[in-house]
């Protein structure tokens, strides 16, 4: 069973009371590390001030719930639980509410323990020990959903204690460490650059880090792109529906923000919460919950009596996917928080975010290659689509559009990318065609005499059967050369031809991929188009 779920100890506290104020500590645990905002506008200050107001309020009527039990009036009861209610619904408001911290509400949440352990002690005159009955015994044994919440923090060694180490776990350990130690190395490596995105989000929600890491680790490697067999996409791999139900999905632009790895830790932030309440606060079942379906996981856990994953009557129902799924994000989780105890180092990663404004239309491949590697084994492919996600990585994109990028890739980009030899080899590179190096020949069709040298010699002008042009030297002189004509102006469309996608008609025509999808009503990420298909040529043109 999970380290947090002891046995319950000796107790004068009333059960009844107990039930009513777990969900009141488990809220208000939970939601205890909600930073407080800076600056608030005059109607949010007033807003927080009213929420503070309702607190002391509820807590005075709770204080006169206690007189009215102590002296046995059967009114007392109902009073109380009407004043922890209102409790509930002030924290609810608060967390809804900008500028609202819940710590300060805590405060009085002590206070109303304090109260309480005070009157059953004043009440028991018999009790052999009343010091037992202080604040802090009894929030160490009436609401153990919010010590469980409470210990979900940044600090790793309260995540260990929130997980059963075992075997399914080492076993998980021992393959991240062999078979898939290339993907962990990869999964950290990426999950640096997003960080700043991503970690907050958890931050807010008083999740542990080491989770999301082993989330992220197991679903994709930190690679935002992918997508499953069965549809899950993004970097924590929602499905459709779920990911629809936490604010994910097409942003009316055609971008599916499941691929968005800010958007993604916020929805899997919910989403966790939302288990973790339903489920004991257990993260193993929550975890189940997220590969196997929340539905699956609340009937087991409902029909269990409340049993953790481990228990073989809980553990046998889940499928073999979630069996494995569980043991290896924890193992993951294990082993971001204790690297150095199992011979792992991680790649240092400056992932601190900056913006990149384009100074000339590129692509990400282009500034891949122009950045260079500095250092970094894969280069930064991978980090500058995982950054952005809104961009295929041979999209090509106009001067002017800003890119998030790490402060490195900044400095390299201003110094590589922008102009010099590196950077004209780059974009060369990139827009080179390999079927143009295919050249075909054949027999020669010979022509009149078109020309002639200086020393007399005629030059008859032809034409492979390829098309090639062709010249064979007679011996005539030869004429004055021809002005050449003048530069067709840039076409205003094009006509799809077999093989085409839109990206290569973009570089063809220097366009900007987005803008000129967006002119042709193309939808993201594919960007689909067909031959013979009509394309306006937007704002294309050097």
């Amino acid at each position: 069973m999970p380290a947090y779920s002891r046995p319950a100890r000796a107790s004068r506290v009333p059960a009844g009371f107990r039930a009513a104020v777990a969900p009141l500590a488990a809220a208000l645990a939970l939601c205890s590390l909600s930073p407080q905002a800076a600056a608030l506008s005059k109607r949010d200050q007033t807003a927080v001030d009213a929420l503070s107001q309702r607190m002391q309020s509820a807590e005075a009527r709770y204080q006169s719930a206690l007189v009215k039990i102590r002296n046995a009036d059967p009114t007392g009861r109902q009073d109380s639980d009407a004043a922890l209610e209102d409790m509930e619904d002030v924290i609810a408001a608060c967390l809804k509410q900008k500028g609202c911290a819940p710590t300060t509400m805590l405060a009085g949440y002590k206070r109303l323990l304090k109260a309480n352990a005070d009157s059953v002690a004043n009440t028991d005159e018999d009790a052999e020990d009343a010091g037992q009955l202080d604040s802090d015994s009894f929030a160490a044994d009436v609401p153990e959903a919010a010590r469980a919440a409470a210990l979900l923090s940044d600090d790793g060694q309260r995540f260990v204690k929130m997980v059963q180490y075992n075997p399914a776990v080492q076993a998980g350990i021992r393959r991240w460490l062999t078979d898939l130690r290339g993907p962990l190395m990869q999964s950290y490596d990426n999950y640096q650059y997003m960080r700043g995105l991503m970690w907050p989000e958890f931050q807010r929600a008083g999740l542990p880090e080491a989770l999301l890491f082993g989330i992220m680790a197991k679903e994709s490697n930190g690679r935002v792109h992918s997508t499953s067999r069965v549809g899950a996409a993004g970097p924590l791999q929602f499905m459709f529906a779920t990911g629809k139900r936490f604010g994910l999905g097409d942003d009316g632009s055609g971008f599916d923000t499941r691929y968005d790895p800010k958007q993604s830790a916020q929805a899997a932030a919910e989403y966790l919460n939302e288990r973790l309440g339903q489920l004991n606060n257990s993260i193993e079942l929550s975890l189940a919950a997220y590969n196997g379906g929340e539905g699956r996981a609340l009937r087991i856990n409902n029909a269990s009596g409340g049993r953790n994953f481990w228990d073989e009557s809980v553990y046998n129902q889940f499928p073999a996917e979630t069996r494995d799924y569980v043991p290896m994000v924890v193992a993951a989780a294990w082993l971001f928080l204790h690297p150095r105890e199992y011979g792992l180092n991680f790649p240092k990663v400056d992932g601190k975010l900056a913006q990149l404004r384009l100074n000339r239309p590129s692509s990400i491949y282009e500034l891949t290659i122009c950045m260079g590697g500095s250092g970094s084994r894969d280069g930064y492919m991978r980090a500058l689509r995982n950054l952005n996600p809104r961009y295929q990585a041979d999209s090509y994109l106009s001067a002017g559009t800003t890119l998030t990028a790490t402060t490195r890739m900044v400095s390299l980009y201003n110094r590589w990318c922008v102009q010099g030899k590196r950077a004209e080899l780059a974009r060369t590179l990139v827009a080179s065609d390999a079927a143009s190096a295919v050249v075909r020949t054949g027999p020669l069709t010979v022509l009149p005499a078109q020309s002639a040298g200086e020393d007399g010699t005629l030059a008859f002008a032809g034409t492979s059967a390829a098309g090639v042009p062709v010249t064979i030297a007679t011996g005539r002189p030869a004429p004055a050369p021809k002005a050449e004509p003048k530069k067709k102006a840039a076409p205003k469309d094009y006509k799809v031809q077999r093989g085409d996608t839109l990206t290569e008609v973009a570089r063809k025509f220097s366009c900007d991929t987005r803008a000129l999808a967006k002119a042709n009503g193309l939808k993201a990420p594919r960007y689909a188009v067909k031959p013979g298909q009509r394309i306006k040529l937007s704002g294309c043109g050097d």
